[in-house]
């Protein structure tokens, strides 16, 4: 059920009343609603749920609690990663007694929900992304994220098998560490298939900017591009673009396939109802929360979009043996002899880097048959 009080009156209610007197140990000048029988969890969302992307495959892991007893679920979307996002987080718990909060986007991260954290140390806090330090970071905060750049890499390899120009396009936000590692799972995936492919990558500059990704998408199929995917926060419009254009998607986040019944050949998809189950489960039995949590497909924290009917069977059979491979655990996608885009090596040969390797969450360059450049 969706909390009642509206996103904007909540925060000019905290505002009022911080200005009165502060109450011993609160943060503002409320007291906190029981929390004896219910355990109350915030989720906080920068875009849409409904985005086809980012933020609605966080809100379809939240709707997973909703039947669970003794869970009350609380919701606010469209919050920007500014000020605002403290001032939702702080009406969550003086307002609504939250004790476990996801601010589920990457710029809530530093300064926001740290702050916040400082603030209110016996709230519990978990952020999707890479960022936490166990030595840097408050105890009531960490991080949860998915090894995606597997289905990324499976991706690639739908795609290297479908393209006939060889030209294969990428779409992102920011060229942060999780961006560069889908992109380069992306192209070795594709170049696994035909070491000749190429994959134009094109950054917009943020995570939701529905003109230039059109624009991004438009711009890719008039360079001879047929297939395209991305990270950005909503692939719609990237995805109904191609459809548009008579060209090929993968998807990202969630299932686009609605979008591109002819187009769409799979995606890349979060599971998040297994990792906030898991939170909460521990978070009901009393038992500590753990600060940095990982996953990949054996785990559940991640699946792959139905085939679509592009598809081919030379396709499905390569990539359902290397998906087959992932589950086993241990699989490395960024392995040597392997060079940058520049022709520089970054890893040497006989070195690999399986999924959980913490270096890959500091990835700073772009592989071989990508171009572009993140500055």
């Amino acid at each position: 059920m969706r909390d009642p009080i509206s996103s904007l009156s909540r925060r000019r209610v905290l505002q009022g009343l911080a200005a009165g007197t502060a109450l011993a140990g609160t943060g503002l000048g409320l007291s906190r609603p029981a929390l004896a029988k219910e355990l109350v969890v915030g989720f906080i969302y920068v875009g849409p749920k409904d985005d086809y992307g980012y933020n609605q495959a966080h809100a379809e892991g939240a709707a997973a609690l909703k039947d669970l007893p003794g869970v009350k679920v609380l919701e606010e979307e469209k919050v920007p990663e500014t000020l605002d996002v403290q001032k939702t987080m702080e009406s969550m718990i003086e307002l609504d007694g939250a004790t476990l909060i996801f601010p589920t986007s990457f710029g809530y991260f530093d300064p926001h929900m740290l702050k916040v954290a400082e603030k209110y140390k016996d709230i519990q806090f978990r952020h999707c992304g890479g960022m936490w330090q166990e030595a840097k970071h408050p105890k009531n905060t960490g991080s949860y994220f998915g090894y995606i750049g597997m289905g990324q890499y499976l991706n690639g390899i739908i795609a290297g098998h479908t393209s006939k120009t060889k030209k294969l396009g990428f779409i992102a936000a920011k060229p942060i560490p999780q961006v560069l590692l889908n992109i380069n799972s992306f192209t070795l995936g594709a170049r696994s298939v035909d070491p000749t492919i190429t994959v134009q990558a094109i950054f917009t500059g943020d995570w939701s900017l529905p003109v230039k990704e059109a624009e991004a998408a438009n711009s890719l199929a008039d360079q001879g591009v047929d297939v395209v995917t991305c990270h950005v926060d909503g692939p719609k419009v990237i995805v109904e673009t191609a459809e548009k254009r008579g060209i090929f998607s993968c998807g990202y986040h969630a299932d686009q396939s609605k979008l591109a019944p002819k187009g769409y050949l799979t995606g890349a998809e979060w599971n998040w109802a297994n990792v906030y189950k898991g939170f909460v489960d521990a978070a009901q039995k009393g038992e500590p929360l753990s600060n940095f949590v990982r996953g990949g497909l054996a785990e559940g924290f991640i699946k792959m979009s139905p085939y679509g009917p592009a598809v081919s069977d030379a396709a499905r059979k390569q990539a359902d043996a290397v998906k087959a491979e992932m589950m086993k655990g241990g699989f490395a996608v960024v392995k040597g002899p392997l060079k940058d885009n520049a022709g520089k090596e970054v890893v040497a040969a006989g070195k690999a880097y399986p999924e959980t390797a913490p270096e890959l969450e500091s990835m700073n360059y772009l592989v071989e048959g990508v171009i572009g450049a993140i500055g």
